[in-house]
Order: C-alpha cells, then structure tokens, then sequence
C-alpha cells in the first residue's frame, strides 16, 4: 500500500526545573498547509531530567500523529539538539535510559516515515508553552488539564489536509560517520520506565485514544541474551521487526502494536510464574497449521516446551488448533493457526 501523501508536523519540548526537578512535556500535531494544530498533549513527569522531558514530548507527538494518520509522513521539530541529533543517527546515545526512550520513538512510525529538524527556541513557543503548562501542573500536584490549555486544536482540521510532495520536508543530509554528543546527558531521576505509563505514552498524557488498539506489551527478564535467542527469535519469526536494541532490552514493531524484551536491575528474582496473578500469557496469529507445527519443531529446538503435550494441537478445543509454548525463563506463548487451513 503506498504511503500517504499527507504530511503532519511534530512540534515538541520539554523541560526539568532543576535538572533532574520538577519536570514536564508538551506536544502537538500541525497541518503544515493550513497552519492548524490539530492535538495537543502534555504531561508533568514528576522528578526527571531536562533529557527525558524531552524525548517524552516526542513519544507524545509521535503517538498523536500515528492516531490522527497512521500512513502521514511526518516532520518534527524541536529545539533540543540533543534529540534530534540523535534521533537523527548522528549522534551516539550512550544513557541507558536514553537509548530506551529513542528505541520507544523509533517504534512509533516506520523511520523512513519521519524526518527531524533544529529549531531555535524562540520558534517552538506553542510546544514550549504547553511543556510550561504541564511543568506548573506537576508543582501544584494536579494533571494537566487539556480544556485549559493556553494550546487551541482547530477540530474540524482534524480531517488534514494532502499535500505535494514537494511540500515534503526534505530528509536530513547523511553523515559519514557518528559523532560523540558535545556534552554528557544529565542523569535522569530513577529509571527511564518512569517517564511512561503502562500504555507505552507520558503519564498523564490528557489526549484521548482509540479504544481497543493495544500499544505495547513489556516483558521483563532476567536473562536478557536467552530471551533473545528465544523470544526474540520467535517474534521475529512472526513477522515482528526488531526496531530498538539498547543494554538493557530490544523492541520488536509489529504492524501496530511492538514488543520489549528487558532486563536490569529493577527486574527481581525468581522466574516469570505463568500460574500466579498477572498476564498468563501472549497469543500469536502464526500462519497455516503447517507453519505452526514447523515453528513448533524450530521452537522446541531452540528450548522451548510443548504445554499440554497430551492434547496437542487441541489444547484449546477440537476446533482450536494451536500451540501452547512455555519459553526458557517461563514465560508462555500461544500459536493459533487460521481457521480453515490445513
């Protein structure tokens, strides 16, 4: 399917007042035809740096204009050098932390699809207001509050505009090679999990989203190498992308929804217990029944283990055939072949 002609612009910032300190991002989605913003989004993050700020408010304008047009190109603009430097290939992302929030924005759109620029400050005043907004909500403890925002979305824009490609911001020149950033990143305040709820965006981010379309799914580890020959390997198999590597994890895009793998020194001990409260496990559209049973056979090879062997293919019912897996580590996955297929 061919992409979009359509082009939506990213304005994002974001900002700490203390570095780490209080801390918040805004963002927002624009018709670059038009001039009309089409969403906002902000949020406080509690205690972070000026760093993760930042790359929150880009997770945040990715994720508007993938909801508002999952097939746009999109622009983005922000005044932090360090962002979209980075982002942008041209510099190296050494903090941990930093690396998993770039490997969330990569994940939002295919990378082909997005292009950054530089913009001075004074040029990034909406986006900059609204991350003002979200950092005096955190300091007053209360959510930012989108009906109150000094930010207007011009609601019929929503629909956008198509423009020529030549209205298409031109991509960013390569580089020959991968520069050291000039300074060192400020070390974030706890872990870079904090900057995100369990939804994969910001806390507190007050736009609304599409009901029923899952974002992401986290899996914490502890051995990080095994669930990547193993996990890794399996979701790769089912179409999966790796789209985000960094020390502690990998992200895996799917057609929409991606995956993470990760491991570190927030994990605690003891194995993932598929029997006790919490997610028992993920199911997988994976093919033919001949292509589970030879993903099946590949799995099993690599360590995984047949559940409910006495009654494979039909664990789940004669008119069910699937494949129930437990990897190493414990964690299950369930294969279903499509209905009708031999």
């Amino acid at each position: 399917m061919p992409v979009s002609e359509r082009v939506l612009q990213v304005e994002a910032d974001g900002g700490s007042r203390g570095n780490p300190g209080v801390a918040g991002y805004g963002a927002l989605v624009r018709d670059p035809a038009t001039g009309k913003i089409l969403d906002i989004d902000a949020a406080p993050l509690g205690r972070a740096s000026n760093n993760v700020a930042e790359y929150s408010g880009l997770v945040a304008g990715l994720t508007m204009a993938r909801n508002l047009d999952p097939d746009a190109r999109v622009h983005v603009k922000m005044d932090s050098k360090l962002v979209v430097e980075q982002m942008s290939g041209r510099w190296k992302i050494k903090h941990a932390d930093m690396q998993k929030l770039a490997g969330q924005a990569r994940a939002i759109l295919p990378q082909g699809r997005v292009t950054y620029e530089w913009i001075p400050r004074e040029k990034n005043k909406d986006a900059d207001l609204l991350s003002n907004e979200a950092m005096d909500a955190g300091a007053s403890g209360r959510p930012w509050i989108r009906e109150k925002s000094g930010i207007r979305v011009a609601g019929a824009a929503a629909a956008g505009s198509t423009v020529p490609k030549t209205a298409t911001p031109a991509p960013e020149p390569a580089q020959e090679s991968v520069q050291e950033e000039p300074a060192p990143e400020p070390v974030p305040a706890g872990t870079g999990a904090a900057a995100a709820d369990s939804a994969g965006r910001p806390f507190g981010a007050g736009t609304p989203r599409r009901a029923g379309r899952l974002h992401h799914v986290e899996i914490w580890v502890q051995d990080l190498a095994r669930a990547r020959q193993t996990l890794g390997w399996l979701f790769q198999q089912l179409g999966y992308q790796v789209s985000g590597e960094w020390s502690e994890g990998t992200s895996y895009q799917g057609a929409g929804e991606y995956l993470v793998l990760e491991s570190g020194p927030d994990v605690g001990p003891g194995g993932h217990d598929r029997m006790r409260p919490g997610l028992n496990h993920l199911a997988f559209q994976a093919g033919t029944r001949a292509e589970v049973d030879a993903l099946v056979e590949d799995a099993v090879d690599r360590g995984f283990t047949v559940l409910f062997a006495e009654k494979h293919p039909f664990a789940g019912g004669r008119s069910h055939y699937a494949a129930y897996l437990e990897a190493p580590g414990g964690f299950e996955v369930e294969l279903v072949a499509e209905a009708g297929t031999a």
